[in-house]
């Protein structure tokens, strides 16, 4: 199964997909770490993107896309993947569903963690405190909310014109989202 775990920073995606690879031995594929392995890895490619992560910005298709294509073999192998954080862009959903289709797969479930943006604003908030960790910079952050909102937020009616958009409260604990996910996998397909 490949699955989207779709919303803005800090809606959770990463904890629940993280309790996905465990509970159900899928593939996390997220273009967060990937990226941020890469800043602190020195690569060339970490260099290029670092500023662009701490003002807030989303590193262009071609660069994302070229991470996500150099992991898909692991994703074949454990028979699908949880998306998240990509894709960000029309474009990179179209990407993804070309790669896709070339190894013989396809999105099965697009699931929309449903977040109130002021809620989200007090979670990094929280999160950049604890961890410091630069993209959670309250400030950086609004920037990507904003870019969330105008570049990704428009790919809900996508994935909803193919009947594979399930919106689930991520406002919830943690457990009461993880419940919802669960469910959404586990109800029968069309």
């Amino acid at each position: 199964m490949n699955l989207i775990l779709f919303g803005p920073p800090a809606a959770g995606k990463g904890t629940q997909a993280k309790r996905l690879v465990h509970s159900r031995r899928m593939v996390q594929l997220s273009t967060g770490d990937m990226l941020r392995a890469a800043v602190a890895s020195g690569s060339p490619l970490g260099k290029r993107v670092e500023g662009i992560m701490r003002e807030g910005g989303l590193v262009s298709d071609d660069i994302v896309v070229s991470l996500i294509e150099e992991r898909l073999p692991e994703a074949d192998a454990a028979g699908g993947a949880i998306f998240d954080g990509f894709p960000r862009t029309l474009a990179q959903a179209q990407a993804l569903d070309t790669m896709l289709e070339g190894r013989g797969a396809r999105i099965d479930l697009v699931i929309r963690l449903k977040v109130d943006d002021a809620a989200l604003l007090q979670r990094i908030a929280g999160r950049f405190a604890e961890s410091g960790r630069p993209d959670d910079n309250p400030e950086s952050f609004k920037v990507r909310l904003a870019a969330y909102n105008d570049q990704t937020a428009p790919l809900l009616p996508y994935y909803q014109n193919h009947n594979k958009l399930v919106e689930v409260d991520g406002m919830g604990t943690v457990d009461e989202v993880a419940c919802a996910i669960d469910e959404a996998l586990d109800a029968p397909r069309w």
